[in-house]
């Protein structure tokens, strides 16, 4: 899943969501000098990574999807993911999307949270990170995703940061097709996630 996907199943904690977010700029497996927020959204970011990549659904369909989106199937499912789940938002949680999205960013952008006190240090989140959600907000990236328009917008900027040659600007289409195969995909894999993840210690 992408951005949307991490947000949700950090349970409604706005620290631990700012942590599972900031778990794609963390690389390699040490990574205990780290505050222990950010230590639990990191586990909990490749959790979830883990848990999508290995879902026999999910499986299933970037094998199908293969052919049409060659190397980056996976890349596309993720999208898929978010898109869907931000169309069918109401399905899944009791707090409206923009409520969500909003008390997000407000909590993430402001200056005092993101700082990290402990144990007489204090960490401060990159520059780059921060300047990520800066644009994510006033982009306004996440509510966007529930419209084409928005699934169009990350397939295209994301092909063009991959560093090989790829198609993922034709994931849009490909889901049209697939649509109604993709969005089965998704309930099913959903049952399981929030079962799961329900569940996951923290």
């Amino acid at each position: 899943m992408n951005y949307l996907g991490h947000l949700f199943f950090s349970n409604g904690d706005h620290q631990l969501m700012m942590a599972n977010l900031f778990g794609d700029f963390v690389k390699g497996k040490d990574y205990t000098d780290l505050p222990d927020i950010i230590q639990k959204g990191v586990k909990l970011h490749r959790e979830i990574d883990d848990f999508i990549d290995h879902h026999p659904e999910i499986t299933k369909l970037r094998i199908h999807l293969y052919a049409k989106l060659p190397k980056i199937a996976g890349i596309a499912i993720d999208l898929y993911m978010d898109h869907i789940l931000a169309k069918k938002w109401n399905n899944y949680s009791s707090v409206d999307l923009e409520s969500f999205v909003n008390g997000f960013f407000e909590f993430a952008l402001n200056p005092e949270n993101q700082f990290i006190r402990e144990r007489n240090k204090v960490y401060r989140y990159p520059k780059r990170y921060l300047d990520l959600l800066q644009l994510m907000n006033e982009r306004n990236w996440i509510l966007r995703y529930r419209q084409m328009e928005g699934l169009k917008m990350a397939s295209s900027g994301l092909s063009k940061r991959i560093s090989f040659q790829n198609e993922l600007h034709l994931a849009p289409k490909v889901f049209i097709e697939e649509e109604k195969l993709i969005q089965s995909v998704f309930e099913r894999f959903m049952t399981d996630a929030q079962h799961y993840f329900d569940n996951y210690v923290r």
